[in-house]
């Protein structure tokens, strides 16, 4: 799964130049969980790791490089994804 995830990382950080390397970890994070806990709740049965990677694939594919702007809609998770921009990659 950390292989996983860490692709997806740097994909991400090629998508959205304004995530810190800890933003992009978290959102990632963030993802590949919620589709894991959607897909049990909904009663599906686990496919793997290479099934949750395509579809957070498809997400950073889609909403990558929007990501940063969710913040300013979801003040939730602001403090997951606050930035010190001296942190950016």
């Amino acid at each position: 799964m950390e292989h996983y995830q860490q692709k997806l990382i740097e994909l991400l950080l090629e998508k959205n130049d304004k995530l810190s390397y800890g933003q992009a970890q978290t959102w990632v994070e963030l993802l590949w969980d919620d589709f894991e806990t959607t897909r049990a709740k909904a009663g599906y049965s686990y496919r793997g790791s290479e099934m949750t990677e395509r579809i957070v694939r498809q997400w950073i594919d889609y909403y990558g490089d929007k990501l940063h702007d969710f913040v300013a809609s979801n003040p939730k998770y602001k403090h997951l994804l606050e930035q010190d921009p001296s942190e950016l990659h």
